[in-house]
């Protein structure tokens, strides 16, 4: 039991084929127990010895891999994606996971940051609700490995080598169908005019962050009398189509060091609220004249869209945007859909959040990529439901729907009775998440903010000790 009537394992690896019925049972298991204690390491996951040992028996299988496991979750996400009503956005982003520490797989992995450590690059792709930004799950994730290339390595060679990493991008939506319910949303990365053209022809529509000052010829009719220009040169000539207001959250950046030895750059943002403009243009992007990918050579129909603050304060850099997409931007509503859409860019950097400092992802200790790779997977999927319970409480009919709709009443009546000092019986999913939410940290006061995932799952874990100290209460007074 995790807590919830229909089982978090149950759902995301009821159908998973892993050769033996027996397996996919034992998945189950482990998932559920996982959901239930999410933090800490594997021995705090599953802190009885035996559900430890059938774990690393699990991972050492060959049917269990990675891909089988991610598998199952994939179609149980794709159903939720069958059920939602609005476009769904995938997040596609990479995060570098650090096995460092695990010398003896050092040959099996890749170089990190600024190669001076071992790991993967993983790139994750993340469905999520355009209009709500509740978590659907993941649709695919790619565990790549860096190799070391000769320092004259040609253009040529470059685009020739299948490990190249601008291909992650082009991998990472190779599976997904040919619906324009399904938007693709990067950042600056995936700006390589190969993964522009293949997203073009799709058959989904796509928003990503421009990284280039690309060549372009303006508007969308007959060249030979249209005229050329550059992407960002032209954007920034635009007429303002409308404006908005946008609260600005305080943050501290680190920019990567490039070199060994170096020490990461911080740059400091304070707390405001901008006064946000947008402007839009339909263009033709050129390919490049150096050829540093596989694509044709006839420029490709988008639309920019330039997003940017007028007049930030003194000492902060201005925000801007410059958005690539195939979505027809015809007026300033259409335009503030895709900044709508890339603004929910943040959750797929949520969920790296979840699985490094939430699950610790990390910290697992095997010798061999072949049993790490399948524990990727898992925790990952473990991650999202820090997520998807954030989501919850935010989600329409959350006051009015029953807690015990949804969860054990076990549960519902320990955080309750914790909470009130009594029983009640018409508590609701909000009063549940917010009770949790209170566990873990939160206030509650008007002013504040809606808890995040990390107040709920430090609510969440101290719950779980609540639950298994009735249990063991409840077996002392059975023992007389």
């Amino acid at each position: 039991m995790d807590g919830t009537k229909t089982t978090f394992g149950k759902t995301h690896f009821g159908d998973a084929q892993l050769g033996d019925r027996r397996r996919t049972e034992r998945l189950v298991k482990i998932a559920d127990q996982m959901a239930r204690r999410p933090g800490g390491s594997l021995p705090h996951k599953l802190n009885q010895p035996s559900d430890l040992k059938a774990f690393y028996r699990l991972m050492n299988r060959p049917e269990v891999t990675h891909q089988a496991i991610l598998d199952s979750h994939r179609n149980a996400t794709f159903e939720s994606i069958d059920d939602c009503n609005s476009p769904v956005l995938v997040l596609h982003d990479s995060t570098e996971l650090d096995f460092e520490t695990h010398e003896s797989m050092h040959g099996e992995l890749g170089s990190i940051g600024n190669g001076s450590r071992r790991g993967y690059l993983v790139q994750n792709s993340l469905a999520v609700n355009s209009r709500t930004g509740r978590v659907f799950g993941l649709v695919d994730q790619i565990l790549h490995c860096r190799v070391d290339v000769p320092e004259n390595e040609t253009v040529a060679q470059k685009r020739q080598r299948e490990s190249r990493e601008s291909l992650l991008w082009l991998r990472g939506t190779s599976r997904l169908p040919a619906t324009r319910k399904l938007v693709d949303v990067c950042d600056q990365g995936a700006d390589t005019f190969e993964f522009i053209d293949k997203e073009v022809h799709s058959g989904r529509r796509f928003v990503l962050r421009a990284c280039y000052d690309r060549k372009i010829t303006i508007g969308h009719d007959d060249q030979d009398e249209a005229h050329n220009g550059h992407l960002r040169t032209y954007a920034r000539s635009l007429p303002v189509a409308g404006t908005w207001e946008l609260s600005v959250t305080s943050c501290v950046k680190k920019k990567k060091a490039r070199k060994k030895g170096q020490s990461p750059k911080k740059s400091k943002r304070r707390a405001r609220t901008a006064n946000m403009a947008v402007a839009y243009a339909p263009v033709m992007i050129h390919p490049p004249n150096l050829k540093r990918g596989n694509y044709g050579t006839d420029p490709v129909k988008v639309w920019v869209v330039r997003v940017w603050e007028v007049d930030p304060p003194e000492g902060e850099d201005r925000l801007e945007w410059f958005l690539i997409t195939n979505e027809v931007v015809s007026d300033f509503e259409a335009a503030y859909r895709v900044v709508g859409w890339y603004e929910k860019r943040w959750i797929v950097e949520e969920f790296h959040k979840a699985k490094k400092t939430g699950c610790q992802i990390e910290s697992p200790q095997f010798t061999c990529s072949s049993r790490l790779q399948p524990a990727i997977a898992l925790l990952s999927v473990v991650a999202l439901k820090l997520l998807q319970m954030r989501d919850m409480s935010r989600q329409r009919g959350a006051k009015t729907q029953p807690a015990c709709s949804i969860f054990c009443e076990q549960y519902v009546t320990m955080l309750c009775a914790w909470r009130h000092k009594q029983l009640k019986a018409d508590w609701s999913i909000h009063d549940f998440y917010y009770a949790l939410a209170r566990l873990g940290g939160h206030q509650n006061r008007r002013r504040d903010s809606p808890p995040g995932w990390i107040t709920i799952w430090r609510g969440w874990a101290d719950l779980q000790a609540m639950v298994a100290g009735a249990d063991a209460l409840e077996e002392l007074r059975r023992c007389g």
